[in-house]
C-alpha cells in the first residue's frame, strides 16, 4: 500500500504542477510512467521500483493491493493521460487539461479514502460475472 499511496502522490502533484506551470509535457512524464506498469506490470513499473526502494523497510508486512486492480487503476490513468496528449497535441489545451484534472481528481479522492478505480473494478467484474451467469443459464 505504501507504493500505491506513492503512485496515486505522484499522479496528484504532477498534474497539479502541470496545471500550475501550464506545461503539459509535465502530463506527459506522467503518460511515460504510468505506461509500462500498464503494459507490462510491476516489474516495469517506475513507481514500484522507487517505491520498493524508498519503502524497503516498511513494505514488509503492510498491506497489499491485488496486481490486476492497480493494473486496472493505472490502465485508466494511462488511457486518461493518452486522452489529454492527444488533445494537448490537436490544440484542444482545454480537453487536455480536463482529462488530467481527471487523473487528479481520482488519486486526490483515493489518497482520501475512497478509489473510484477501485470501484469501476469491483463493478465490471460483477457485471461480467453476471453475465457469465445468465450465458451459462441460457445453454
Amino acid at each position: 500500500m505504501p507504493i500505491v499511496t506513492l503512485n496515486r502522490a505522484i499522479l496528484l502533484a504532477g498534474v497539479i504542477l502541470a496545471g500550475a506551470f501550464q506545461q503539459p509535457l509535465i502530463t506527459t512524464a506522467l503518460f511515460l510512467i504510468i505506461l509500462p506498469a500498464v503494459l507490462a506490470g510491476k516489474k516495469a513499473s517506475m513507481v514500484f521500483i522507487l517505491g520498493s526502494r524508498l519503502f524497503a523497510s516498511s513494505i514488509e508486512g503492510a498491506a497489499t493491493e491485488s496486481a490486476k486492480l492497480m493494473r486496472f487503476n493505472n490502465a485508466i490513468a494511462a488511457i486518461l493521460l493518452g486522452g489529454a496528449q492527444v488533445a494537448f497535441l490537436a490544440g484542444a489545451t482545454m480537453a487536455g487539461w480536463v482529462l488530467s484534472g481527471i487523473v487528479a481528481l481520482a488519486a486526490g479522492i483515493a489518497l482520501c479514502g475512497f478509489c473510484f478505480g477501485c470501484f469501476l473494478f469491483y463493478r465490471f467484474n460483477l457485471e461480467r460475472h453476471k453475465l457469465s451467469m445468465k450465458l451459462n443459464r441460457q445453454l
